[in-house]
């Protein structure tokens, strides 16, 4: 049984990948434009959002310092880690995906703009 969800999960990471790494990474900074008034992605400093310095792979509502809704502290709580395949859902529609967060951006509602953000986001690596 365990072989057969390890192989599950193996697969369905194959299947969700291609939709990000179809990313352009170039075109993701571009889109990402939209969101520097609140946010940051190149180094470790929190303006009125959290740093995205090394999102991709972090929990969510861990950023040192930075002051997290009661939602977004919960859904870091609760396991919430900030995968391409989350970091999608999320940027479709925040406030559904985490309630209670108090980030005001109605999010992107284009596939292809979600994709390339994330291909921009996971060429940011953390210190």
């Amino acid at each position: 049984m365990l072989k057969s969800l390890a192989l599950g999960a193996a697969l369905s990471f194959l299947v969700v990948l291609p939709a990000f790494a179809d990313g352009d990474a170039a075109e993701g900074e571009k889109v990402f434009k939209r969101c520097q008034a609140c946010h940051v992605a190149t180094a470790d400093t929190n303006r009125v959002g959290p740093y995205l310095h090394g999102v991709v792979g972090r929990k969510a509502g861990s950023v040192e310092g930075f002051n997290y809704s009661e939602g977004m502290k919960k859904a870091g709580a609760d396991g919430l880690v900030w995968t391409p395949e989350n970091l999608d859902k999320y940027l479709t529609d925040p406030k559904a995906e985490v309630p209670g967060n108090k980030m005001a951006f109605a999010g992107l509602k284009k596939p292809e703009e979600r994709a390339n953000v994330i291909a921009y986001l996971q060429t940011q690596g953390g210190s």
